[in-house]
């Protein structure tokens, strides 16, 4: 590939417990043209859940003010932010995963008209389940997230569906099937 070329950026939404760390990490270990970009969050590292960088709010709107940030944007009470750094992978023909949320898809789609979007699911059974093994939330908080878990997306998006209800390799190779059904 020539550094002209550009690669495709997968935006990857589901709510919490659905798996998408697990899917992404799995893929992006089995594939290294498979770019897992790696956020920085406004919460504890200690926290656990998937590799970030954690800051706290004032750290955050200093990087903001720097413009640090290609992408940024809030939800559960927390910040987000992508760096241009973890997205450049683009610029060599690389694809890039980013774990987003679907209230930022709007001004991702406006910086990155060409994103794709995909969308894991899971039954709430199972969401409740693997929520409450992370043991990082009460069962009321749990209750709480899968109320408000939604699948619905803005207009005007090329959206997959990964169904992620069965062993983490299933769900590994149905992302790896999705992210490859766009590259093909």
């Amino acid at each position: 590939m020539t550094a002209h070329m550009t690669g495709q950026l997968f935006v990857v939404v589901g709510p919490s417990g659905a798996g998408k760390d697990t899917l992404m990490a799995g893929a992006s270990a089995a594939d290294p043209c498979l770019h897992w970009a790696r956020r920085v969050i406004t919460r504890p590292e200690t926290a656990g859940g998937e590799p970030f960088e954690g800051t706290d709010e004032a750290g955050f709107d200093a990087r903001l003010k720097r413009g640090d940030f290609a992408l940024h944007w809030q939800a559960h009470r927390l910040r987000y932010g992508v760096t241009a750094a973890e997205l450049a992978p683009l610029l060599a023909g690389r694809s890039v995963m980013v774990n987003g949320s679907r209230a930022a898809l709007p001004a991702v789609q406006g910086a990155y008209p060409g994103l794709v979007v995909i969308r894991v699911s899971a039954p709430s059974a199972v969401l409740a389940a693997r929520l409450a093994a992370r043991g990082r939330e009460s069962l009321t908080d749990i209750a709480a997230r899968l109320q408000r878990a939604s699948y619905d997306l803005p207009d005007g998006l090329t959206v997959l569906e990964v169904v992620n209800d069965a062993t983490p390799q299933i769900g590994i190779e149905r992302l790896r099937a999705a992210i490859y059904s766009v590259k093909a």
